[in-house]
């Protein structure tokens, strides 16, 4: 399991990019599901305007971010998909990463259940809504520590620079200058990775 020291370095960036391959893990109501981190996306507060806690805003649903590292900022978008993402840096420091895919682990039938999908569904864990249902992650849960029992990451593979796709961030285009920033990370044998980027 990965500690809350991991979850506490300062480069948010780095740190998206170091997520690729790792597994993350969620254990409710005896059911275990699993996958590897295949598609990440960095935001660092406060000079990031893509970023909720852009300028160190703080409400009552962007606090979670204000925490140390190591717990979960799960936020509803357009009042439908649930996004999880990673809390990191030191306390008062709202960095996040959002895990915008996954390949799937232990559990896949439990994940097809879910979203209500066949478990043979290509991109079953593919985009950040359809990773927070399979993974049975939700807004009310937002806060929920990433060391267990509950969820958590642990060590699984090591991506080359090779193999790893680097782009700007997905539907951005608020954030300005921010919106061109090269934060995403995507494994390319991944469903997720469609198109033809810059390898990182």
């Amino acid at each position: 399991m990965l500690k809350q020291i991991y979850f506490e370095q300062e480069d948010v960036v780095a740190l998206a990019r170091d997520l690729l391959g790792k597994k993350i893990i969620t254990f409710f109501n005896n059911q275990k599901t699993s996958g590897i981190i295949s598609e990440t996306e960095a935001y660092r507060a406060p000079e990031d305007r893509g970023s909720h806690a852009f300028n160190n805003r703080k409400t009552p649903r962007t606090e979670v971010m204000f925490r140390s590292g190591g717990c979960a900022y799960i936020y509803l978008c357009y009042g439908i998909h649930h996004l999880t993402n990673i809390v990191t840096g030191p306390e008062g420091t709202a960095h996040a990463i959002l895990i915008r895919a996954i390949i799937p682990f232990d559990g896949k039938e439990i994940m097809a259940e879910r979203r209500g999908k066949p478990a043979s569904f290509k991109e079953l864990t593919s985009g950040p809504g359809g990773v927070s249902i399979a993974l049975g992650l939700n807004k009310e849960m937002s806060g929920i520590s990433l060391l267990g029992p509950d969820l958590w990451l642990e060590e699984h593979l090591v991506y080359e620079d090779g193999e790893i796709l680097i782009t700007p961030r997905i539907g951005l285009d608020y954030a300005g200058i921010d919106a061109s920033n090269l934060w995403r990370f995507v494994v390319k044998s991944t469903p997720s990775s469609r198109k033809k980027f810059k390898t990182y």
